[in-house]
């Protein structure tokens, strides 16, 4: 792919600076580059965060619904949730003193439920995160979903955009939204280049896992339908997680990310999105996770090829593998359309037992944007098919496939 004047101005803007500023103010030269800073900005809801997509898709008028599958309503038999030793100790029913989310928010306003703030610290720092507890819970155990942000957003902006609480509401589950610090990076990015996070016990990957395992452990989740997904540098992260911690999580959503390991620093990270950088072969250290990827066909922030990488990783194959129909597993190829929306190509791909593993949706004509998402939040485009929806949908299809003890 050819680098435009932009992208090569910033870069010999950050070789002076390696000169005259030092590696940190290089860094942050290239960092702009990578957030494409100075991007045409689309018109935002008012009532919106102060974010916009740093590659917004065409206009957006009506919010379309998906002409795709229609999740199932989630069965309420649940196995208990299993001991989990704390160094405080508390008992599994008792509710966490979190406080309430600001009542007066946008989106707060749309769903019945609670949205509640708390933190959690382990030896790697400390992390907030907002939980969602649908209205209909009563004690009983119930999926989870984690749900990291891309660059440039937060929690509350987050949940807007993707409507996961209102998906979470209609079908009885639990969400929790991770927040990333200033302090450990300015644009609020997970930090999925850094080598130190890309393992088990890496700084983020083990404050995420223990913020699963401290909802877990408070409030009766199915120890068997614990799920995680994120957007673009959030995406990146759950590939991280989902594959570093497979006895916590059961199945994966990837939205406009990239795989694990395909970069370790912020150069290399450029290069990756872009579509570039080292190829990505099979991880010996990547166990192999159920894995719903959805990415835009026009994305000029994280190249498309980054999908399907991502996605061969999960079953613990190639990409070539995948793309030149040389896999064991059968393959089912749907086309479709949303209604007055984008059309897409959704991939079903099937183990040798015929059941189904993996799903790869293309969204035409898509950018840098959470497919079927509101515009209410950032990086969404609401002409999509809804990959909340449809996560929930392939997650419910997927509970962990642990042996009964």
């Amino acid at each position: 792919m050819k680098l435009n004047e932009k992208f090569l101005e910033t870069m010999r803007e950050a070789t002076q600076l390696l000169q005259s500023g030092g590696p940190q103010a290089a860094t942050k030269a290239i960092q702009r580059a990578l957030l494409g800073d100075g991007e045409q900005k689309e018109e935002r809801d008012p009532g919106a965060p102060d974010i916009v997509d740093i590659n917004p898709t065409p206009s957006r008028h009506k919010e379309a619904h998906s002409s795709g599958f229609t999740p199932r309503s989630f069965s309420k038999q649940w196995p208990d949730v299993t001991d989990i030793t704390w160094e405080n100790p508390l008992e599994t029913l008792r509710q966490p003193a979190f406080k309430e989310a600001d009542p007066h928010a946008d989106h707060q306003t749309q769903t019945p439920g609670r949205f509640l703030s708390a933190s959690c610290t382990n030896q790697a720092g400390t992390r907030s995160y907002k939980l969602y507890i649908p209205s209909a819970y009563k004690g009983e155990a119930l999926p989870m979903i984690v749900m990291l942000h891309g660059c440039k957003q937060n929690p509350d902006d987050f949940a807007a955009g993707t409507k996961m609480n209102h998906v979470a509401e209609k079908y009885n589950c639990f969400v929790v939204y991770p927040a990333q610090v200033k302090a450990a990076n300015s644009s609020n990015c997970w930090q999925w280049f850094h080598p130190s996070d890309q393992a088990r016990e890496g700084t983020e990957p083990s404050i995420i896992a223990d913020i699963t395992r401290k909802v877990m452990h408070e409030y009766r989740v199915d120890p068997d339908r614990v799920f995680i997904a994120g957007l673009s540098a959030g995406a990146a992260m759950a590939a991280i997680v989902a594959s570093a911690y497979p006895e916590l999580y059961a199945a994966v959503g990837i939205h406009s990310g990239l795989p694990v390991g395909s970069a370790h620093d912020v150069p290399s990270a450029f290069q990756a999105m872009k579509g570039g950088g080292k190829t990505i072969r099979k991880n010996p250290a990547c166990h192999v996770v159920p894995a719903i990827v959805f990415h835009g066909e026009r994305d000029h922030t994280v190249h498309p090829d980054n999908g399907i990488r991502t996605l061969a990783q999960c079953m613990n194959t190639t990409a070539d593998v995948l793309q030149n129909g040389h896999l064991a597993h059968a393959a089912q190829v749907k086309q479709g359309k949303v209604a007055g929306g984008r059309s897409y190509i959704q991939t079903i791909y099937y183990d040798h037992a015929r059941m189904p593993v993996a799903e790869y949706w293309t969204i035409h004509g898509a950018g840098h944007a959470w497919s079927g998402g509101s515009k209410r939040g950032s990086y969404t485009d609401p002409k999509g098919p809804d990959a909340s929806e449809e996560m929930l949908r392939f997650f419910e299809a997927h509970p962990h496939p642990r042996k009964a003890s």
